[in-house]
């Protein structure tokens, strides 16, 4: 006979900063969470190295430290942290309904509650060279880390609304911004090109790919190439930012949980609650405008009050 399902009150899908929110909450509500840390414990901000923008640290910190205080504080509450991966999901629509999710694709639990932690993926180009230099120079977030490159010139890859957002910004604290456009043309709103194009110091290049990201520990420059003549040329940066878009982690909850075009779990009105009673979104999963710790974590609390709420109008299903 094959093994009853464990029963969870809380169960926390995701273990970054609104996960690990969520799960102090929860536990001082005694919610009994538990937390499935998913393939990247930690989330994004494990890959990077300083983090000068979360309260409560003057001095700042860096990432991988950050999450691990994170996870520590949590359990200090009782909160059981696990390694694995949420792989199924069977969500009830009754309220009061048990929530079946499969671990690891061999595990299956029953939970009263669910909070959905698992974040947004940050696209990349690929290249060998950007891949090892992240963390190096190379970031997807000029907002996290634009601040350490003031003074600097750096460049920026991307032709939409948020690369022409995070060029205007890093144009503010960087002596020179060089932003290149893979096509002939921005797909920005015209006011987020007009911006850009009057900013004297962001170089616009057009047709404009890179070739390799030059530097051995860090980023020391760029070799860029137009892809319609071929040519090539080499500047000198020490920062290279990625914007290019994100990828909601939703896969799993497709045809279950509302989305909008983008994948990102719809909520309701200022709430984390999605369509399905007694399931809740948190973070970058369903925040495609912020994307910060600290609003990640704003949201982990908001979604444990919510399934605490929810809780105590129904009655405890065994």
């Amino acid at each position: 006979m094959s093994e009853a399902p464990e029963h969870i009150k809380t169960l926390i899908i995701g273990s970054g900063p609104a996960g690990y929110t969520a799960a102090i909450y929860a536990a001082r509500a005694d919610l009994k969470p538990v937390v499935y840390t998913g393939l990247e414990p930690g989330g994004q901000l494990t890959t990077t190295t300083e983090v000068d923008n979360f309260p409560g640290y003057p001095e700042g910190v860096d990432g991988p430290t950050m999450m691990v205080q994170l996870q520590q504080q949590a359990e200090r509450f009782g909160t059981d942290v696990r390694i694995g991966m949420a792989t199924a999901v069977g969500f009830s629509k009754e309220s009061g309904g048990l929530h079946r999710v499969t671990i690891d694709d061999n595990k299956e639990v029953l939970a009263e509650t669910v909070i959905i932690s698992t974040g947004a993926t940050a696209k990349y180009l690929g290249l060998p060279s950007e891949q090892r230099l992240r963390g190096g120079g190379v970031s997807a977030c000029a907002v996290c880390d634009g601040f350490f490159y003031k003074g600097q010139d750096v460049a920026i890859v991307g032709g939409g609304d948020t690369a022409a957002e995070e060029a205007t910004y890093l144009a503010n604290i960087c002596n020179k911004v060089t932003m290149l456009v893979r096509k002939d043309q921005m797909r920005a709103s015209k006011a987020m090109q007009h911006r850009v194009t009057s900013t004297p110091n962001i170089d616009l290049r057009y047709n404009t790919e890179i070739d390799e990201v030059l530097g051995d520990m860090v980023v020391e420059g760029l070799r860029m190439v137009n892809n319609q003549t071929g040519e090539k040329e080499e500047i000198a940066i020490t920062g290279l930012f990625i914007a290019i878009g994100h990828k909601p982690n939703t896969d799993i909850f497709k045809g279950q949980l509302d989305m909008d075009d983008a994948g990102y779990l719809v909520t309701e009105g200022k709430s984390t609650k999605t369509n399905i009673p007694g399931v809740f979104a948190s973070g970058d999963v369903q925040d495609k405008e912020y994307r910060q710790a600290v609003t990640a974590a704003g949201t982990g609390c908001m979604a444990a009050l919510d399934a605490e709420r929810y809780l105590a109008t129904i009655e405890t299903l065994v």
